[in-house]
C-alpha cells in the first residue's frame, strides 16, 4: 500500500467520526430543552381526576436503604396512593423493616414476603409480578428499594401523565455521586446515552430505537400493561426496566419521559468497584448475551470515544479530534444541568470510556465463567437467559 495513502484514510475516518459527533450533539442542543422538567411550576398541580397509584417496591437485602425509601413514600403529598413493599427472600432485616412500616401505615402500605423463587423467574421480576397481581389502581409505579422521592414528585408525575394520556412514563432520576470515580463513570455513561437513545423522541412512535426505561421510576397505566400480559413475557429478563419500555413502544403505547432533577434520588452503587459489580450483571444482557455483539460495541467505543481524542496529538487529525472534544464538553454541560453530574468530570471522559469498555469485557467474562448471571445469591443459567432476553421472546415471536 502506498504509505501516502494510509494517513488519508485515517483522516477521512477521523472527520467522519467528528461530523457524526457534531450532528448528534447539535440534535441534542436543539431538542433536549423540549423534554419536560417536572420541577416546573406547571406541574406543581393536582392530577386531573385524582387517579389511584400503586407503588411497587421489590427489595432483597436492602436493610441499609429500604427504610429511607419507604419513609419518603409515606411523606408523599398525594393521597390516592398505595405502596406494596415486596421482600424478595431477604437474609437481612429488609422484611422486618417493611413489616414495621406496614404496622405504622396500614392504610397506605402493605408488606409482602416472597420465600421461594419459582423456576424460570428472575427474582426481581417475580417480586414485581407479585406486587402487580395485587394492584387495583389505574396506575402502577415500579421502583427500587434504594430510591428517595421528594414529597411532590408522584403528584407532579401523575399530573403530567394525565395531561399527556401516557401509557408509560419515566421520570429520569438524579444520580447521587459520592466519589470521583463514580462521577467519571456515570458522567461518561450519560454522554454515551447520546448514541443510545434520544429522550425527546421517546414519544415518537416511529422512533422505534429511542426508548427510555429506568428501574427507579417506571410508571404504567395498569390496563395497558395488563393487555401486554404483565410481567410474564419477560419473566427471566435481566434489564427489566428497558424491556418493559420496549414492549410498550413496540405495541404502539403512548410513551413519555421527563427530567426530574432533585425529585428522585438514586445512589446506583458505592464507588467504582460497586458500579463494576452492578454492570457485570447488566451489560452482557444488553447485547442479548452474544459475545460478538459485545465485542463490536467495545470496538465502536474505541473508535468513537478514544481514537478521536488520541488524534488530537497528531497533526493530521487534530482538528476533528478537537471537534469531538468540544462535543463531549457540550454534552457534559448540557446533561449536567438536569443530571446534576458536574461538568468537571468531563476531563475524565477517556478514563470513563476505558472503564466502561473494561466493564463490558468483565461482564462477558464473569457471566461466561459462572455459566450465567449470579446476583444476590441466585444463579440464572446462561442458556435460559439467552432465550428469555431475546426480543423475539418478549415480543411473542419465539
Amino acid at each position: 500500500m502506498n504509505p501516502v495513502f494510509w494517513p488519508s484514510v485515517v483522516e477521512i475516518a477521523a472527520w467522519a467520526v467528528a461530523l457524526a459527533w457534531c450532528a448528534r450533539t447539535t440534535d441534542a442542543l436543539r431538542h433536549l430543552p423540549s423534554v419536560p422538567n417536572l420541577t416546573g411550576l406547571e406541574w406543581d398541580v393536582w392530577p386531573e381526576g385524582s387517579p389511584g397509584l400503586t407503588v411497587i417496591v421489590p427489595a432483597r437485602d436492602e436493610a441499609a436503604n429500604i427504610a429511607a425509601t419507604l419513609d419518603t413514600l409515606m411523606q408523599q403529598d398525594y393521597e390516592n396512593l398505595r405502596v406494596i413493599a415486596v421482600d424478595d427472600r431477604s437474609g437481612d432485616e429488609t422484611g422486618a423493616i417493611m413489616d414495621r412500616f406496614a404496622e405504622r401505615f396500614p392504610a397506605r402500605l402493605a408488606a409482602v414476603h416472597v420465600t421461594e423463587l419459582p423456576d424460570g423467574w428472575l427474582g426481581k421480576v417475580h417480586a414485581m409480578a407479585v406486587g402487580f397481581a395485587m394492584c387495583e389502581t389505574e396506575y402502577v409505579l415500579f421502583t427500587d428499594g434504594d430510591v428517595m422521592f421528594s414529597p411532590s414528585v408522584l403528584r407532579r408525575a401523575l399530573a403530567y401523565v394525565e395531561r399527556e394520556r401516557a401509557d408509560h412514563f419515566v421520570a429520569v432520576p438524579t444520580m447521587q455521586v459520592k466519589s470521583w470515580g463514580e462521577g467519571v463513570l456515570l458522567g461518561f455513561f450519560q454522554v454515551l446515552s447520546l448514541w443510545v437513545t434520544r429522550p425527546w423522541l421517546a414519544s415518537d412512535p416511529k422512533a422505534e430505537r429511542d426508548v427510555v426505561g429506568i428501574g427507579a421510576f417506571n410508571l404504567f397505566r395498569r390496563d395497558a400493561l395488563e393487555r401486554l400480559g404483565g410481567l410474564e413475557p419477560q419473566r427471566l429478563v435481566v434489564l427489566e426496566d428497558m424491556t418493559l419500555a420496549r414492549r410498550m413502544k413496540a405495541a404502539g403505547m403512548r410513551q413519555r419521559v421527563a427530567f426530574a432533577p432533585g425529585l428522585v434520588l438514586v445512589h446506583w452503587a458505592a464507588g467504582v468497584s460497586g458500579l463494576m459489580q452492578v454492570m457485570s450483571k447488566n451489560l452482557f444482557s444488553a447485547f442479548n448475551f452474544r459475545p460478538a455483539l459485545a465485542l463490536t460495541a467495545c470496538l465502536g467505543l474505541v473508535l468513537f470515544c478514544l481514537a478521536p481524542l488520541a488524534g488530537i496529538f497528531w497533526w493530521g487529525t487534530i482538528i476533528p479530534g478537537l471537534l469531538v472534544a468540544a462535543c463531549v464538553s457540550v454534552g457534559y454541560r448540557m446533561y449536567g444541568e438536569v443530571s446534576w453530574i458536574e461538568a468537571r468530570f468531563g476531563w475524565g471522559f477517556p478514563l470513563g470510556a476505558a472503564m466502561f469498555i473494561y466493564a463490558v469485557a468483565r461482564s462477558v467474562v464473569v457471566v461466561w465463567k459462572d455459566g450465567g448471571v449470579k446476583w444476590r445469591g441466585t444463579l440464572y443459567p446462561l442458556r435460559e437467559l439467552r432465550r428469555w432476553n431475546s426480543p423475539k421472546m418478549w415480543r411473542g415471536k419465539a
